[in-house]
C-alpha cells in the first residue's frame, strides 16, 4: 500500500472530520494504524531526529522540513487524511520503551511512497521526526542507537533562562502546571524531580511526569542532557544548532541544516516559526537567579562544543 502525499485537505474536510463522533475518530485512526503495522516492513526507518531542547524551535524546524520537496513526515500525514494535525514525534525513545523495531517503523512513510517522490523531485528523499524529550530522558540516546544507528541527530538549543520559562509557560496553558508563579515552579522542581532520574536510570519501563513536564531548569543543563548523545552517535551525524538562529536568520539556519540532511537547498515559502506564544517579561531578579545558576553548565557546554552561544545573562 503506497501512502502517497497530496496537498492538505480544505478546512471545511478537516472541520467536518473534527465534528464526527469520537468512537468514529478513533476507529479511523485504529485502521489507519493498523495498515502502518501490517505494512512496517516495507517501512523504513527514519533518516534523522529533532531531539529537542524542548522550547527551542523544534516544531518550527520539523514543519520548516516538511516544506523541503524531498522531505516527508510522519505516517498517516495531515497532507492526506483530515483526522489529525500533522504530527512530530513518535515517542519510541522515551515513553514507549517497551515497543519493537517494527511498531517504530510503522510509524514512518513506506519504501514505494518514498521512491515515488524520489522520481517526481529527482533526488533523496528523506523522513524523521521530532521529539524534544529525547534530549533528556536518560536511555534515549541509547535505543535511538540500537534502532536507527545511522540517523542525523539534530539539536536545538535555546538560552536556557528563556527555555525554562517557555516551558512553564507552556505546562500552564496544557493544565500540566498548577503552580501559580514560575518563580514557584522553580522552588518547588528540586523536590519534584527528588529521586526521579535515578529510578528513571534504574528502571527503563518506568515514566515520569515531573521528569518530562516540570523540570524547566534542569533541562537547561545542556551538556548533561547532550553527552550521552554525542557518545551514542559519531560526531560528523549530530549538529547542534542556536535556536536563536533559527529564529532571526531563519534561511540561512534552515540552509546550514539542508546541508547537514545532504538535501539540495530550498527557500522557505514561509519562514515565520510555528507553536510561538507570548508571555509576560520574567522578572529581573529571577531571571539573574537562573542565569547565575545556569551559567557553570553553559561553560562547560562551550567549552565541549568549543563553540560561543551567546547567552548573554551571564
Amino acid at each position: 500500500m503506497t501512502d502517497v502525499r497530496v496537498d492538505a485537505p480544505a478546512a471545511g474536510a478537516r472541520k467536518e472530520m473534527a465534528e464526527l463522533p469520537g468512537p468514529v475518530r478513533y476507529l479511523g485512526r485504529g485502521a489507519v494504524r493498523a495498515v502502518g503495522m501490517a505494512t512496517a516492513p516495507f517501512r523504513p526507518r527514519p533518516d534523522f531526529l529533532i531531539i529537542g531542547a524542548k522550547r527551542g524551535g523544534t516544531t518550527s524546524l520539523f514543519h520548516h522540513l516538511l516544506a523541503h520537496p524531498q522531505v516527508l513526515g510522519l505516517f498517516p500525514s495531515a497532507r492526506r487524511l483530515p483526522m489529525r494535525a500533522e504530527r512530530k514525534g513518535v515517542h519510541q525513545f522515551d515513553a514507549r520503551p517497551g515497543e519493537a523495531a517494527w511498531w517504530y517503523r510503522s510509524n514512518f512513510p513506506s519504501a514505494p511512497a518514498r521512491a515515488l517522490v524520489a522520481r517526481r523531485t529527482g533526488g533523496p528523499v528523506l523522513t524523521g521526526e521530532a521529539t524534544p524529550y529525547y534530549l533528556f530522558h536518560p536511555h534515549a540516546a541509547e535505543r535511538a542507537r540500537a534502532i536507527v544507528p545511522g540517523a542525523r541527530i539534530i539539536v536545538l538549543l535555546r538560552n536556557p533562562v528563556d527555555r525554562a520559562y517557555s516551558h512553564y509557560n507552556e505546562q500552564r496553558r496544557r493544565g500540566h502546571e498548577q503552580l501559580p508563579t514560575f518563580e514557584a515552579a522553580v522552588d518547588a522542581e528540586p523536590r519534584r524531580l527528588d529521586g526521579e532520574h535515578e529510578r528513571l536510570v534504574g528502571d527503563p519501563t518506568a515514566t515520569s511526569f515531573a521528569h518530562e513536564h516540570q523540570s524547566y531548569v534542569a533541562q537547561g543543563r545542556y551538556l548533561d542532557a547532550l553527552e550521552p548523545w554525542l557518545r551514542a552517535f559519531p560526531a560528523a551525524q549530530v549538529l547542534v544548532v542556536r535556536s536563536e538562529d533559527l529564529y532571526t536568520a531563519t534561511q540561512p539556519t534552515y540552509d546550514h541544516v539542508l546541508d547537514f540532511l545532504g538535501l539540495p537547498r530550498h527557500v522557505l515559502p514561509d519562514p515565520g516559526p510555528l507553536n510561538g506564544t507570548s508571555s509576560p517579561p520574567l522578572p529581573v531578579g529571577l531571571r539573574d537567579r537562573l542565569a547565575a545558576e545556569l551559567a557553570p553548565h553553559t561553560d562547560a557546554l562551550e567549552a565541549r562544543l568549543g563553540r560561543s552561544f551567546g547567552w548573554d545573562d551571564r
